[in-house]
């Protein structure tokens, strides 16, 4: 595949609002030993994308400093001791960033097969949410069928997602989320249980919801994303051995907690984010999936919910959308 010298990508200008993501011709990049060049098709748009737009997400040491977290598209370059993939392979990437961009390097082992009867757009919106979800549910919280997890943010592209795969391995699922459509899109996706946070009466309302299931009151896992005044809350509806995992801090990372309740529960609190996260330890969560979630992926039994696809020069348009907050699902970028 014959490549060219120059591509068009998106920068961040500076550090601020969407009007600073900009359109720029940069060089092509060249893999390094163990990565792969992918000619981008389409990328996904991440809360993270906007926290390093405004400049407190930094990316890490030797990445990319463009935007973009999640790729589809197909394989054009191999750096040296790539084995796993071919020149010309479709696949879809997790990446350490650039994905706003005509071509993106990545870890060979962070890339993955497009599930079968998926399209580029759809295919993009799996590795940041699914590697996410997965790692900090599963792999870090150890969520079990027949438990009871309660997301906030139910409506987001990580909320769908974590709604449809706990369902897929048996878990009682409720989420909260900021309105009656977006709790019924909820419900429509499988959680058991939809609460409007705006009425102020979530943390009643969800303990009623697990008071319903049996077997004693209280809830094993959150995950969070909203943090702030929802924290000590949370911690109260948490029973014994529960944990309670951030994944972000849309409303702050500070609270006034009363941590008796972790002594008393034995309960859990942990977080991470996965960007930090080493080649290796992704390299580990891509298996998983693959063995795990791909199945489910192309027997249609799970998907990505999409809102809404913007061409790649339109990424301040996507931003805005972003932090307006009021769409379902994943924002994505096309690439042509």
């Amino acid at each position: 595949m014959s490549l060219p010298p120059r591509m068009q990508a998106i920068e961040i200008s500076e550090h601020g609002g969407p009007d600073v993501l900009k359109p720029v011709e940069m060089e092509t990049p060249t893999p390094k030993p163990g990565e792969v060049l992918v000619r981008v098709r389409a990328a996904g748009v991440n809360r993270p994308d906007v926290s390093q737009r405004a400049g407190m997400y930094p990316p890490p040491p030797g990445a990319s400093p463009l935007p973009g977290l999640e790729i589809a598209g197909e394989i054009a370059a191999l750096g040296d001791g790539v084995r796993q993939w071919q020149v010309g392979n479709t696949v879809c990437a997790l990446t350490p960033g650039g994905g706003y961009a005509d071509y993106c390097v990545v870890p060979a082992g962070h890339c993955l097969p497009i599930p079968a009867g998926f399209d580029m757009i759809r295919a993009a919106a799996l590795p940041e949410t699914f590697f996410t979800v997965y790692y900090n549910l599963f792999m870090r919280c150890g969520l079990k069928a027949g438990e009871r997890l309660l997301v906030h943010g139910g409506s987001s592209g990580i909320g769908t997602t974590a709604i449809q795969l706990a369902k897929a391995f048996g878990a009682h699922v409720a989420v909260t989320a900021g309105s009656t459509e977006k709790c019924q899109a909820c419900l429509d996706l499988g959680a058991d249980a939809a609460i409007n946070y705006k009425d102020g009466a979530w943390p009643s309302e969800v303990a009623a919801w697990a008071e319903t299931l049996g077997n004693g009151p209280g809830l094993d896992v959150i995950l969070d994303m909203v943090g702030g005044p929802y924290i000590d809350p949370g911690i109260k509806l948490l029973r014994r051995d529960g944990r309670y995992n951030f994944i972000a801090f849309l409303k702050g990372p500070r609270a006034e907690v009363d941590f008796s309740r972790v002594l008393m529960n034995r309960l859990t609190v942990m977080g991470a984010t996965l960007r930090p996260q080493t080649i290796a330890e992704k390299e580990a969560i891509a298996d998983n999936l693959r063995r795990d979630v791909w199945p489910l992926l192309e027997a249609g039994k799970i998907g990505p919910v999409i809102f809404k696809d913007f061409p790649l020069d339109q990424a301040s348009e996507a931003h805005r959308l972003m932090e307006s907050s009021s769409h379902i699902g994943k924002i994505m970028l096309t690439v042509d």
